[in-house]
């Protein structure tokens, strides 16, 4: 396990009974003892970006729909891009090779984006809130790969994600998704 802070995994446990984060992979994007941010990777979405923003259609990655990024206000968009080596700044950056995008400025950062994968809505937790859910079993924090942002394989993540880990983690990948299957 790892530190939990800015561009690290919070990983839904089987015993997290929130419908809104059964088996999520959530990216942290900011964390202060103000509380965290995230967005759940693995959620694409129905809606096409070239229905809604073509502009950001022809840079993002397979598959090239809105994500549902978490519970927290739907309607708002969040994006991040794989950048290239060069940061666009340290307050924009999430993780080595990810940054949080401001679309309007996207044309000035040019090749620095790579790709890029949208979000509505975010996940959100307030002063300690995420702790005490770590504390209580609820999410793993694990350390994040750049490809876990921009998979095209995003509903296979979770079980990826699990896979990949030392130990006892790497056992619960084969956890079935409803219990009532089992």
């Amino acid at each position: 396990m790892v530190n939990l802070g800015k561009g690290v995994l919070v990983v839904a446990t089987p015993m997290l009974n929130d419908p809104n984060f059964h088996q999520t992979v959530v990216l942290i994007v900011e964390h202060s003892t103000a509380g965290s941010v995230g967005v759940v990777l693995n959620r694409p979405g129905e809606n096409s970006l070239a229905d809604h923003l073509p502009q950001l259609h022809e840079r993002a990655g397979e598959p090239a729909v809105f994500f549902e990024g978490g519970p927290v206000q739907p309607h708002a968009v969040l994006v991040l891009g794989r950048t290239t080596a060069v940061a666009l700044s340290d307050d924009d950056t999430v993780a080595p090779g990810i940054s949080l995008v401001d679309v309007e400025s996207l044309e000035l950062t040019g090749e620095a984006i790579r790709e890029l994968r949208v979000f509505s809505g975010y996940a959100g937790w307030g002063a300690g809130q995420l702790r005490s859910e770590i504390d209580e079993g609820a999410w793993w924090v694990l350390p994040a790969l750049t490809e876990d942002t921009f998979t095209a394989e995003p509903l296979g993540l979770w079980r990826a994600a699990l896979q990949r880990q030392p130990g006892r983690v790497q056992l619960f990948a084969r956890f079935p998704p409803d219990l009532s299957h089992n």
